[in-house]
Parts: C-alpha cells; structure tokens; sequence
C-alpha cells in the first residue's frame, strides 16, 4: 500500500456517514434502496459515501436482477483489517519511493529534492 492508497483509507473510514454504512453492512448485504432507508439517507449521497468505500476496498458492489425483473445493487463488506502505526506509514512512504522514478528519488539522502522555485510574475502590477 502506497500513501496515496492509506490516505484514500482513512479517508474513507474518516467519516460518520460512511462509518454508519460499514455498521450497516456488518450484517450481510443490502440492496441501495434498503440502505438508505436504514441510514435515512438519499439514494445520490448514499451512493457517494459509497463509492468512497469501494474506491478504498472496504465494499464490494454488484448489481444483480430481482425475480420481477428489476435491476438491484448490492453491496456487502470486504474482508478488512485496518491497522495504523508508525509501521504502516512508514512502509507507505517506502512503496512510493520504490515506485517513484529515479529522478524524483531524492537526493540519496533519504531526503526529496525541493520543488523548482517559482519566476516572480513581473508583467502583473506594472504600470506602463
């Protein structure tokens, strides 16, 4: 797991809404509509919260046809563990630096190189 995929984790589980879905879905799937009936939430913003889960692992969705015909999505929990420490950043960090090209490495330091400085906008403000 990289930093951006622990960020995308935290932020999902980051919020009481979301927090609310995972403690719904505990139980075993649900179909959208139950869901948000249980979670007295709209369909729209209930989908948001959960495309946040999905985007981070922690749901499954899969959108499956009733016996009268009506197409119905589901989601259920996906097995997860989350477990932060010092650890777990720290072998964040080391995966984008292993992914990272060698040039953006750093300076052989450990340390990254500092973004190029910016040219002072001297056309804006001048009178003429």
């Amino acid at each position: 797991m990289n930093s951006e995929e622990l960020l995308a984790l935290l932020s999902a589980v980051g919020h009481a809404q979301r927090l609310r879905v995972i403690g719904e879905l505990a139980d075993g799937r649900l179909y959208v509509s139950e869901l948000a009936r249980r979670l007295e939430m709209s369909r729209p913003l209930l989908y948001m919260h959960l495309d946040r889960l999905e985007k981070a692992g922690l749901v499954a969705g899969r959108l499956e046809l009733s016996e009268d015909g009506k197409a119905l999505k589901y989601f259920e929990l996906t097995p997860f563990e989350l477990k932060l420490n010092v650890d777990t950043v720290l072998a964040a960090l080391q995966e984008d630096r292993a992914a990272a090209p060698p040039e953006a490495a750093g300076d052989g330091n450990g340390a990254a190189k500092p973004p190029a400085a910016k040219k002072p906008n001297t056309t804006r403000g001048t009178r003429t």
